[in-house]
């Protein structure tokens, strides 16, 4: 009985926290329809998510590229397919490994900072003060980062792609000495807009989740500097597993409607 009783509360509690997720969600609907769109606070958070976020997506995603091009060449070589790791690293790179990466980063350097602000000003009343102005919190703190997010999370997966492939072409035509025209030709006739599109729409429903959870986050925050810095960790945890398990279902539906596989090399 008291396995069940854990279990069950487990079972309540998550569909409780759905719930309260999903009402943030319709509040952020309805906030588009009502059309009361803050464009400065827009503007600052496009540079504190998209701008200041540019370093360490750009070095991520480099270096993920080139790690990923050195284990494939190390497999490759043995078969003679040198050439068939940049059309592996391009593809990966669009369709796995640059949104998902972009996103984690993005999860602990920008979800975790919303939750932390928008906590901080949950515990200090300063979100009571908004609704005692006549502003609704979700229209002044929670729209804005939706729309920067929207904004910003598709040029950094594109960068991070971008270099995580160029750091592959480096790193092949390098140290491993392949012929740079069969990498690229390898590479160009596997990669099409497929990848690219794939590489979007997962971007942008890993935005959003991360946007949702942590702004969730930070307005559910209670007991002072505490429960800031549990909201805080709860939120990029929580940001994580989502993306993780949301890119699973994503790659599934997304093969299923933009096949690849062997067929492609």
């Amino acid at each position: 009985m008291a396995f069940l009783e854990f279990l069950g509360g487990l079972v309540t509690g998550f569909l409780r926290y759905l719930g309260e997720v999903g009402i943030l969600v319709s509040g952020i609907f309805e906030s588009f329809l009502k059309g009361k769109i803050r464009w400065r606070i827009v503007m600052q958070q496009i540079v504190e998510i998209g701008y200041r976020s540019q370093p360490v997506v750009m070095l991520t995603g480099a270096f993920t590229g080139a790690v990923l091009a050195a284990q494939s060449l190390f497999q490759f070589s043995a078969l003679n397919m040198e050439t068939g790791a940049g059309a592996l690293v391009s593809v990966a790179m669009l369709r796995e490994l640059g949104p998902s990466v972009t996103a984690l980063m993005l999860a602990g350097r920008v979800g975790a900072a919303m939750a932390a602000e928008i906590g901080t000003m949950q515990v200090t009343e300063q979100v009571d003060a908004l609704r005692s102005m006549g502003v609704h919190p979700v229209d002044y703190l929670v729209t804005p980062r939706v729309i920067a997010m929207v904004i910003a999370i598709p040029l950094l997966i594109g960068e991070s792609a971008a270099l995580g492939i160029g750091a592959s072409v480096l790193v092949g035509t390098g140290p491993f000495n392949v012929n740079p025209a069969y990498w690229m030709s390898q590479m160009s006739k596997h990669t099409d807009l497929t990848d690219v599109s794939i590489a979007l729409i997962k971007g942008l429903v890993f935005g959003l989740l991360i946007v949702a959870i942590s702004c969730h986050q930070g307005l559910r925050a209670s007991g002072g500097a505490v429960g800031v810095g549990r909201s805080t960790t709860q939120a990029m945890v929580y940001s994580a597993l989502a993306i993780l398990v949301f890119n699973f279902f994503l790659t599934l539906l997304l093969n299923m409607l933009f096949p690849a596989g062997l067929s492609r090399f």
